[in-house]
């Protein structure tokens, strides 16, 4: 069994703002270190092996992190980076970072039990308390209209909540003569719809649409910014399960009914025009091809020939779109 290193640590799971926060933390005990991101997959591990290895020539910390660690499966890869980890020195600091639960065993084997943690997404009632409590700080009152719509738009991750609900307190008209602003869930939704960055939900949308071309740019779009791909499909598989929901409430009539619809999740009239846009598309025997299919390429992706990422999830847009 490898030795374990105190400096070295995994963080697992999607909850990527209760990670980062860790991160955080670790970067508080290393103050003005030198910080290098690798992407396991990108970068070569002996690339990342020379990085560790060799002493910086301007800073005495260092913290080295390595996302999507997920993608280290070779064996000689992982046997040299686990030597790397097993010999560096207490100035210098290693993360390793994944959006899924499990990394191959030799990584944790490397790694103190303390130093590995599994950050799972929030329960309901915490996501609900985190919005509650991020907006009275900055003095609003939020209902659980505003909330379940600010849920149906932003990714469940409080990094993802955090991100959009920042800037869309710029956008929210404040009442001076209150001590807490009422947040109404039209605005939320106007300002929240104008400003949002791509994400699986926005790629649905296009994919809901029909929009090829758009589809296919909001996918690069977010592949540039370093999304992983794994999280994307995930992403879409959560709104494909709402789809078929939805379907089945056309099925029996209830595709109107607020009450209905609020209990799958769809409440925002941006949401639902969305849904009722994927219905003319899809009838319940498709919209479950469609999960079969975003399972089918999470598993390519996992496999050797995931490294041509792009090309597969181009390829999975292409199948989605016209199916």
């Amino acid at each position: 069994m490898a030795a374990v290193s105190p400096n070295a640590y995994i963080f697992l799971g999607p909850e990527l703002g209760k990670k980062q926060d860790e991160v955080d933390s670790i970067k508080q005990k290393l103050p003005e270190a030198e910080t290098t991101v690798f992407y396991a997959g990108e970068t070569p591990v002996s690339t990342i092996a020379d990085t560790i290895q060799n002493e910086s020539l301007f800073f005495d910390k260092r913290l080295i992190i390595i996302k999507n660690a997920e993608a280290l499966k070779k064996k000689d890869e992982i046997e040299l980076l686990v030597s790397c980890m097993e010999n560096i020195d207490h100035n210098t600091a290693i993360i390793l970072l994944s959006d899924e639960l499990k990394l191959a065993a030799a990584l944790d084997d490397a790694v103190p039990k303390n130093n590995r943690k599994i950050f799972y997404e929030l329960f309901e009632r915490e996501k609900n308390e985190w919005l509650k409590q991020f907006f009275k700080r900055e003095g609003f009152n939020i209902d659980k209209e505003c909330i379940a719509v600010i849920l149906e738009m932003v990714e469940n991750n409080t990094e993802a909540l955090k991100r959009e609900c920042s800037r869309l307190i710029h956008f929210l008209p404040r009442d001076k003569e209150q001590r807490e602003s009422q947040i109404k869930a039209e605005d939320v939704e106007k300002w929240l719809f104008h400003n949002r960055e791509e994400s699986a939900w926005t790629l649905f949308s296009r994919i809901a649409a029909g929009d090829l071309p758009k589809a296919l740019e909001s996918l690069s779009v977010m592949l540039a910014a370093k999304e992983s791909a794994q999280s994307i499909l995930a992403g879409l598989a959560s709104c494909f399960r709402k789809l078929g929901d939805y379907l089945s409430l056309l099925e029996t009539g209830d595709a109107n009914n607020s009450f209905e619809l609020k209990k799958i999740g769809i409440s925002a009239p941006k949401t639902k025009d969305d849904y009722a846009a994927a219905a003319r598309r899809y009838n319940v025997e498709s919209a479950e091809a469609c999960l079969a299919l975003t399972a089918e390429y999470d598993n390519l992706l996992r496999s050797p020939v995931g490294v041509m990422e792009k090309i597969l999830m181009d390829r999975y847009i292409l199948k989605i779109i016209t199916a």
